[in-house]
């Protein structure tokens, strides 16, 4: 005579959805095949499934508490359609066993790995100032990575030994198993317990890395650093990330740029930007003066009658052209005029000023002398 399905899962006939889920679960992990090996453990594990098969479904749950096992067996029908309608069976017993493939098709196929593992890619932050963000040069940073251990060469093993195919994945690394359960076969691939996925066992393992076949180490590396380089922008330094692992390539080291603001400079695509101020004098009769730019002073020409906002270009002043530093922007200067408070000037210089006023025949009226000076040039 079959067990009640109740007494299976060790649960009252007043058990929810929750309870009997729960119970399922802890019996299932205690009695599945591969991991119980006992004699009966595999007809328990099948009957297990069973009862949580009829229980987990509402409808047949009722179907089976009125008829008994008469109302549920072949014949009667479960009433699946597919896998959705499973009352979350396979969702928990993927829970339960990592590797799960899922539904009833073929196993889920995991990258092999046993052969080269590439190392990991590194990132360092680095600031510049504006100027070396414009002519680029040579950096010294300072980074910790993984190298490949010099007294084993990246084996792990210990010198004279050398790490062994594993016996329990035959060095795949991975381990498949086949569950047969009411609802047809569960394939589940896995990373091999016995190896960890590596496909190797090692059972000497090297004094100077632990096993591991490389060490965490502090580098001091000299970097180049491209002339006109942005913000934001970031440098691949080949090589010079982690070491790999069985003798896969290092990975490498990426420098995100951060390049300071300037005081007197403000950067435009390749162009760069300046301000300069000169006199009112300056501005009526022309001159010429030294301009600040980022390869020196230059002297650049104001024309007579220059007006406030004026720009200039200085030529090839620029930002060089990243990956081609012969090619250079411009620097652009925008004048600005220092118009005098009155208050400050002496009695010459006012009497000056008037006496201009009245050549060109203006009213200096409620402004004044800087109310003249105002009209003189025309703001933009």
């Amino acid at each position: 005579m079959a067990r009640d399905y109740y007494e299976i899962l060790g649960v009252s006939r007043e058990a929810d959805k929750d309870e009997i889920k729960s119970a399922y679960r802890r019996l299932a992990r205690k009695y599945h095949p591969d991991v119980n090996k006992e004699a009966g453990a595999e007809e328990r594990f099948k009957e297990i499934n069973r009862a949580y098969e009829v229980l987990s479904e509402p409808e047949v749950r009722a179907r089976y508490d009125r008829f008994g096992h008469d109302g549920v067996n072949a014949g009667a029908g479960v009433g699946f359609q597919d896998m959705g309608d499973m009352g979350g069976f396979a969702d928990i017993f993927e829970s339960i066993f990592s590797g799960f493939a899922g539904g009833m098709g073929g196993p889920t196929q995991q990258r092999r790995r046993s052969g080269p593992v590439r190392g990991d890619d590194l990132q360092l932050d680095l600031k510049l100032d504006f100027r070396e963000a414009v002519f680029g040069g040579e950096k010294q940073i300072r980074i910790a990575h993984l190298e490949t251990c010099e007294v084993c060469t990246g084996s792990g093993a210990k010198p004279g030994t050398r790490p062994r195919t594993c016996s329990t994945c035959s060095g795949t690394g991975q381990v498949r198993r086949v569950t047969r359960t009411p609802f047809g076969s569960f394939t589940q691939v896995s990373t091999c317990p016995t190896c960890n996925g590596t496909g190797m066992v090692i059972e000497e393992k090297c004094d100077n890395c632990g096993g591991k076949g490389a060490n965490q180490v502090a580098k001091q590396l000299k970097i180049t650093i491209p002339a006109g380089v942005y913000d934001g922008l970031r440098l691949r330094i080949p090589g010079e990330g982690d070491a790999g692992q069985r003798g896969g390539p290092a990975g490498d080291l990426y420098v995100q740029l951060t390049v300071n603001e300037d005081s007197e400079f403000q950067r435009e695509d390749l162009n760069i930007r300046s301000t300069i101020s000169i006199s009112y004098l300056q501005a009526i009769l022309g001159c010429r003066l030294q301009v600040d730019t980022v390869d020196g002073p230059e002297e650049l020409t104001i024309p007579a009658g220059t007006q406030p906002y004026a720009e200039f270009k200085l030529e090839n002043h620029g930002v060089p052209r990243l990956g081609n530093p012969v090619n250079r922007g411009d620097q652009l200067v925008t004048v600005m005029i220092d118009i005098p408070n009155p208050s400050k000037l002496s009695p010459e210089e006012r009497k000056l000023l008037e006496e201009l006023a009245k050549i060109r025949g203006e009213r200096t009226g409620k402004g004044g002398i800087e109310g003249f000076l105002g009209n003189f040039f025309h703001q933009r």
